[in-house]
Formats: structure tokens, C-alpha cells, sequence
């Protein structure tokens, strides 16, 4: 009988890259995130050689998002969220602003049109929750007030450009692209969105701990093990398909939901070794989507959007937290800290891909952008 092994190839090929060019960047003393992105390369369709699955190692990748996000949830509780509000919360408005109007420029000088400069600004204006986790998390700072201040403004912008491109997508795709019909249903999704935060927060406060402390008196680690999975997946999932959400906010409330109760420790040791496996293969996907040999066509809008990504952006945070009289060291690190794109630029401008919005160069750019 024959057997399909193209599922484990590509994890076991992606997995072995990684470590191998891993170890390399280790001993150039350089961060193992720039090996994961070089081996991305090496295996993906642009290169000779072997070729990992690509749908496959993105839904690998999505685990990998899902469970890190699930952990950032287990140790930032909500009052942590509401402690750096004053700064998150104004500071996540003015860069998205700030980014989507350089992004409209940037379209403009290429010729594009509003529209697609506008995606491509709040494309670009995103930075990623993997990168800037791993980045604190291996420098001790995620618990430190810039790592809080960092990670709650990228929560805030993070749920502000999640409620509002599928809002306006929706909007665009029913016809109702008028003013009227995106209000419309940016009013739906806040909704939906509320509903979402309150059964998770609230309702999930009362059931998830129960579930835990019964699973947990079984003494049988697997179980507990299965069990943390369970919730991490199932709330995601959930999140996606009865609330429109993103299964990444889902997870990440289902992780507050869970460091809220006695069992915060054990559930991050019991998810700990596979949020890194997938998380790992997350930047392996990052590295696959980029083509080497399209940096000659589109380096000058490669260049235009570093310069967004690089300066504009930080340059936007320093302003903003600067003006709210916090400390200079507090200021430099979130500055530093959102100087990058990440995962859902990429599914920004896939929408924009296949909306025929934007145009293929911009794609390239913007993983040019993230490999950077």
C-alpha cells in the first residue's frame, strides 16, 4: 500500500533546516530568528533542491502563532492591558494613522492607486506578536514596563486592524462600499467582538478553571496536557468561526483566561515545547515566501517600505510616548520593539492580492521587509 509522507517530510524537512541553519546563525552570533528565515528559503519554491510544502508549513506555521500567542495570554493579565492603556491606546491609533498615510505616499510615488496605497499602509503598519515576543522573551524584557507598554500597543493594534479590514472587505465584497455600509459593519464587528471578550473573560473565568482543577485531579499529565491544548485551539477556533475573528485573538484571551487561575504555570510548561516547534516553522514560512530573485525588480519599493518600516514607524511611537512624558528608556525600547512587520501584514496583503488591489511587487516587498 502506498503512503503520502509529504506532511511529515515537509515538518521533518522544515524542522531540520531550521535547526541546521539555526546553529549557524548561533555561531556568526546572530539571533537563530534570522537561521529560521534563511531556512525558509533554502526549502521553499524559489530555491533548488528540496521544497517543502508551503499550505502545509503555513497551517503548521498558524499552530505556532496560535499556541505563542496563547502563552503571551497566560502572563499579560488584563490589568496589565489596562495599566498601559493611556499609552497603548493612543499610541496604537497615531501609528496606524502615521503608517497608512507614508503606505498612501509610498503607493502614489509607484502610481497606485488610494485604495491600494491604503492597504498597503495598513499592511505595513502591523508589527508582528511572534517576532516581538521572541525578541523580549530572549532579552528578559517581557515583563518589564516597556515590554508591557510594546506588547499592549501591539494588542490594541492589533484588534483595531482585525475589526477593521474584514469590516470594510465585507462591506466592499456585498457591494455596500458606501460610507453607510462600512459603518455598518464596523458596528457588527464591534459586536461581535464584545460578545467575544465577554464569554471568554467573564463566562470563560467560571468554566476553564473548573475544567483544569477536574483534569488536573486525574494526575494523569497527558490529560492535562490535551486538555490546555483543547482550550488554547478550541477558543481560537471558535473566535474564527462563530465571531469572525482572528483565531490568534481568541487564543491570546484564552491565555488571560487561563494565567487568571492556580494552574498558569503547569499549562505554559505543558504548551511550552510545541508552541516553539510550530513557532519556529512559522518563520521557515516567512523565508519560503520569499523569491531572491525579485528583489532586482522591486528593490526600489523594497527600500521605500524598510523606510516606513524602519523609521517612520519608530519615529511615529517616539513622537506619541514622548509627548505623554514617559521615560526615555521606556520611549527607545517601544520604538525599537514595533520597528517591524510581521504575520498579519502578510494576510493583509493576501486580501489585497486577491482583491486585485495590490500588485504582486507590493507582496515581495513587504516579505523583503519582514526578512530584514
Amino acid at each position: 500500500m502506498d503512503h503520502d509522507f509529504s506532511l511529515i517530510l515537509t515538518f521533518v524537512g522544515g524542522l531540520a533546516a531550521a535547526l541546521l541553519f539555526g546553529l549557524i546563525a548561533r555561531k556568526l552570533h546572530l539571533s537563530p530568528l534570522v537561521g529560521y528565515l534563511l531556512a525558509g528559503v533554502v526549502v521553499g519554491p524559489y530555491s533548488p533542491g528540496f521544497v517543502a510544502d508551503s499550505h502545509t508549513v503555513e497551517q503548521f506555521a498558524e499552530l505556532g502563532v496560535i499556541l505563542l500567542m496563547f502563552g503571551v495570554g497566560l502572563h499579560f493579565h488584563l490589568k496589565d492591558l489596562i495599566a498601559v492603556q493611556k499609552v497603548a491606546v493612543p499610541g496604537a491609533v497615531v501609528q496606524i494613522s502615521v503608517a497608512t498615510v507614508l503606505g498612501v505616499l509610498v503607493g502614489w510615488m509607484f502610481g497606485w492607486s488610494a485604495i491600494s496605497g491604503l492597504v498597503f499602509g495598513m499592511a505595513i503598519s502591523v508589527a508582528s506578536t511572534v517576532v516581538l515576543t521572541r525578541v523580549l522573551e530572549d532579552n528578559q524584557n517581557l515583563h518589564t514596563p516597556g515590554g508591557h507598554v510594546a506588547l499592549g500597543w501591539l494588542v490594541v493594534f492589533t484588534i483595531l486592524l482585525l475589526v477593521l479590514i474584514p469590516a470594510v472587505m465585507e462591506a466592499r465584497q456585498s457591494g455596500a462600499g458606501d460610507w453607510g455600509g462600512i459603518l455598518s459593519e464596523l458596528g457588527w464587528m464591534f459586536v461581535k467582538l464584545a460578545l467575544l471578550v465577554a464569554l471568554t473573560l467573564f463566562a470563560g473565568k467560571k468554566v476553564i478553571p473548573l475544567v483544569l482543577r477536574y483534569v488536573a485531579r486525574t494526575g494523569a499529565r497527558d490529560l492535562f496536557t490535551l486538555a490546555v491544548l483543547v482550550i488554547a485551539l478550541g477558543v481560537a477556533v471558535c473566535s474564527a468561526e462563530f465571531f469572525g475573528a482572528s483565531m490568534v485573538l481568541g487564543a491570546f484571551l484564552a491565555g488571560m483566561v487561563v494565567g487568571q487561575s492556580d494552574f498558569c504555570a503547569r499549562a505554559a510548561a505543558e504548551a511550552m515545547l510545541m508552541r516553539d516547534a510550530f513557532a519556529v516553522l512559522f518563520f521557515v514560512s516567512v523565508g519560503m515566501m520569499f523569491d531572491p530573485m525579485s528583489v532586482g525588480d522591486c528593490w526600489p519599493l523594497a527600500l521605500a517600505t524598510l523606510g516606513v518600516v524602519m523609521i517612520g514607524k519608530p519615529l511615529a511611537a517616539y513622537v506619541v510616548v514622548r509627548c505623554l512624558r514617559r521615560p526615555v528608556p521606556l520611549v527607545l525600547s517601544v520604538s525599537v520593539a514595533l520597528a517591524q512587520v510581521g504575520e498579519f501584514s502578510f494576510i493583509l496583503a493576501g486580501i489585497g492580492l486577491m482583491y486585485n488591489i495590490l500588485p504582486p511587487d507590493a507582496n515581495q516587498a513587504i516579505i523583503l521587509a519582514a526578512v530584514v
